[in-house]
């Protein structure tokens, strides 16, 4: 009889270190430590001033400056602005993206000049007679018959709603001369009284400056003042000429802290109007380039 083989059995014990009883502790760990970090900073800002308060609560509950200029602006102004920010203040482009904004802009440092010009036509295009941006001012020119009833100084109805558009640009500007123009042209005053229409120059302005002075939110700014009465004119159709409020806002050569201002630029709607805003910027680079070459 043939003897049985024997079976051989191997058993292997692997022996898996538990790590500490496993890994889950480590979760357990990390929401410990989360909920200590976030006890701490509550300790810290019940002990905060009500100042700081006040601007840990608005960085949480409004936007940032870039988020502002995208819904404001729209997208194709904001992507100008940000190349102008990279090339001219790469460090102000990162603080925008955490800054926020809760503050009147500043249109004098806002560089874009198509953005300036944007927002004006948006806000004061149907009162203004004249606007322009250069690369360290704006100017508006609004005539009298938007402002005040005919021959004097009573302001019309609409007065306080151009003047709030006004101010949108004049409030924030840091660093900059405001000068404000009126003429009063003397075929509009009764009897052409010289005297007369100075004086209805001079109550038209105070009316102007006062409403712009009362906004300004900035020591930086210097207000300047010019009261005229002209004989009358005639334009080139023929029709005689409008008095008018003028607005010029200007940087100064020298900020507060000495150094010196950054002037607005322009990227697109100057070299060719079928480019979009990347091939534009593109395009000034490279023919930037071949010059300094």
């Amino acid at each position: 009889m043939a003897e049985k083989e024997s079976v051989i059995v191997i058993k292997k014990i692997t022996i898996a270190g538990g790590g500490g009883h496993g890994g889950s502790w480590k979760v357990a760990f990390a929401d410990f430590m989360t909920a200590m970090m976030a006890f701490f900073l509550l300790m810290w800002l019940l002990n905060q001033t009500p100042e700081v308060k006040q601007n840990v609560s608005d960085y949480f509950s409004t936007p940032s400056v870039i988020e502002y200029n995208f819904s404001n602006y729209g997208v194709e102004l904001t992507l100008e602005k940000l190349f102008l920010d990279i090339i001219n203040e790469p460090l102000k482009v990162l603080q925008d993206f955490m800054t926020p904004t809760d503050y009147t802009p500043n249109f004098l440092a806002m560089g874009s000049k198509n953005i300036v010009m944007s927002t004006l036509g948006e806000e004061l295009g149907e009162y203004a007679e004249g606007m322009d941006v250069q690369s360290d001012s704006i100017e508006i020119k609004i005539p009298e018959s938007k402002l005040f009833e005919d021959g004097g100084a009573n302001p019309k109805a609409v007065f306080t709603t151009i003047m709030d558009k006004l101010s949108k640009f004049t409030a924030g500007v840091e660093d900059a001369d405001i000068f404000v123009d009126s003429r009063v042209y003397l075929h509009t005053i009764r009897g052409q009284s010289e005297s007369l229409g100075y004086s209805v120059a001079e109550r038209r302005l105070d009316l102007v400056l006062g409403m712009v002075n009362q906004k300004l939110e900035h020591q930086t700014v210097d207000l300047h003042a010019k009261a005229e009465a002209k004989p009358g004119a005639r334009r080139q159709d023929g029709r005689p000429e409008e008095g008018y409020i003028r607005v010029l806002i200007k940087q100064k050569e020298l900020k507060s802290d000495g150094s010196k201002p950054r002037k607005m630029g322009s990227l697109t709607g100057r070299d060719d109007e079928s480019m979009n805003v990347y091939n534009n910027f593109v395009n000034k680079m490279t023919n930037k380039k071949a010059k300094e070459k």
